[in-house]
């Protein structure tokens, strides 16, 4: 398996929990490369991002619709808020 949250592919409930804690295994090992460094910044870019996500994926050409999330799009939007400004 992956040992990176950005190689890791999300498709499920227990995918999204490996996510979230190769996440933060990022942030400890890696706080240099986090834009949103404490929980306020940080929930303020994932409202920001969620808000936003749409546009990426139009941006990027993906046939993902935003308003009907799966456990990626969660996935997408948390590795989005740690350096969305």
């Amino acid at each position: 398996m992956d040992d990176t949250f950005n190689n890791l592919k999300v498709t499920d409930r227990q995918s999204f929990i490996k996510f979230l804690d190769l996440l933060q295994k990022d942030f400890i090992d890696n706080p240099e490369s986090w834009e949103n460094k404490n929980l306020p910044d940080f929930l303020e870019a994932l409202s920001s991002y969620t808000e936003e996500i749409q546009g990426y994926y139009d941006n990027m050409k993906l046939k993902v619709n935003a308003d009907k999330p799966d456990w990626s799009t969660f996935a997408d939007i948390f590795k989005g808020a740690r350096i969305y400004e």
